[in-house]
């Protein structure tokens, strides 16, 4: 078994986890707190490095970053055998599990934590419902893909998820800010969240690399077949995933790293709640997933896709409707910081669960 991104499609099964894995996987905790404290010195150390970073945007999110999740997202997408997707789409368990878990449980769980961890923070308390809106469209390849989940079902999810972010975060956002509080007798706050920034978020993040990883599929296939595109090309293009996942992590973390280090009883305190939001999203994915039976890989990308925060639009939302100095921004930040750790050891997690609760026989052939 091994959860080398480069791997094809067909992964073998029964070796030990950790045995499995490359050099680059065995390690990826390790090479994640790396770039995080890299980032975080870069940011501590290096006068202007915020400035400079900043510079240049797309939408409301620095280039560096653009750049480098763009650089995350391909080949992961070229990954996808999207003759495959309509199997997903005709999976109706799958697709009305993830809509109930994405749109209505996570959202209202998050809402819930919020008001429980930090019902004397309004500002906190606010960004992190934010975060809690905004569904995951780009990290959630790389955790899915890690964990032998199902890249296509992952793919389907991520570009429903995308198409409800767009029409439904507004929605959202009123509902859970002002409508429910308001219906609870509890204070409401007041957001103006721009349609066509959460737009031109998912088509950015989500659109263009997909519209790359299709076409240099079907290209590569119809130039050389589907043999050489699998066992040639995609080993050659996918440590490239794991490269951008890692300079994201430094960038991220070095355009916050001041604003994290100056309130480290803050960034605890909005921690806490979001390391109870990814554990149990991520366990109840995984619970209703085994007991809807849909095997481990539809099983694991159910959990991941559900557990998984589009924080990039969390962060760009909040600092459009609050500021880049506001409490809002600073909650959707640390969401990264506790996401990044936090995900990684599901997919250690989901690796065990595996071995332990779905059929060897089933997880071998995926």
């Amino acid at each position: 078994m091994s959860i080398q991104i480069q791997s094809p499609p067909h992964r073998t099964g029964g070796d030990p986890v950790i045995g499995g894995l490359s050099v680059l996987d065995r390690f990826l905790p390790a090479w994640i707190v790396a770039a995080m404290l890299l980032g975080l010195a870069l940011g501590s150390l290096v006068p202007g490095l915020n400035t400079a970073l900043e510079a240049v945007k797309i939408g409301d999110v620095s280039l560096p970053i653009a750049v480098g999740l763009l650089v995350m997202m391909y080949p992961v997408l070229a990954l996808v055998r999207y003759d495959q997707a309509h199997r997903v789409v005709a999976d109706r368990k799958l697709m009305f599990a993830s809509l109930i878990i994405n749109w209505v449980l996570a959202p209202a769980f998050m809402f819930a934590l919020a008001w429980i961890f930090l019902a004397d923070l309004p500002e906190y308390r606010t960004g992190l419902i934010i975060v809690g809106l905004a569904r995951c469209i780009a990290m959630v390849m790389i955790w899915n893909e890690l964990a032998c989940g199902d890249r296509e079902a992952a793919a389907v999810l991520v570009a429903i998820n995308s198409v409800f972010q767009v029409v439904a975060f507004g929605a959202l956002g009123w509902f859970y800010l002002q409508l429910l509080p308001a219906w609870l007798g509890l204070p409401t706050t007041g957001a103006d969240f721009s349609f066509w920034a959460i737009t031109a978020s998912v088509l950015v993040f989500l659109g263009l690399p997909l519209l790359a990883g299709f076409l240099t599929r079907t290209l590569g296939e119809r130039a050389r077949g589907r043999n050489w595109y699998e066992t040639t090309f995609l080993p050659k293009l996918g440590p490239w995933a794991l490269y951008g996942l890692l300079f994201t992590i430094t960038v991220l973390f070095a355009l916050q790293g001041g604003t994290i280090t100056s309130r480290p009883l803050d960034v605890a305190r909005i921690a806490l709640p979001l390391l109870v939001y990814f554990l149990v999203v991520f366990g109840a994915g995984m619970l209703i997933g085994k007991r809807l039976d849909l095997g481990y890989a539809k099983t694991t990308t159910l959990a991941f896709t559900a557990a998984g925060n589009n924080f990039e639009l969390a962060i760009a939302v909040a600092i459009g409707a609050f500021g880049v100095t506001s409490g809002q921004a600073l909650a959707g930040v640390v969401g990264p910081l506790i996401e990044v750790p936090a995900l990684v050891a599901l997919v250690y997690a989901a690796l065990w669960a595996r071995q332990r609760f779905f059929d060897p026989a089933a997880a071998a052939s995926l």
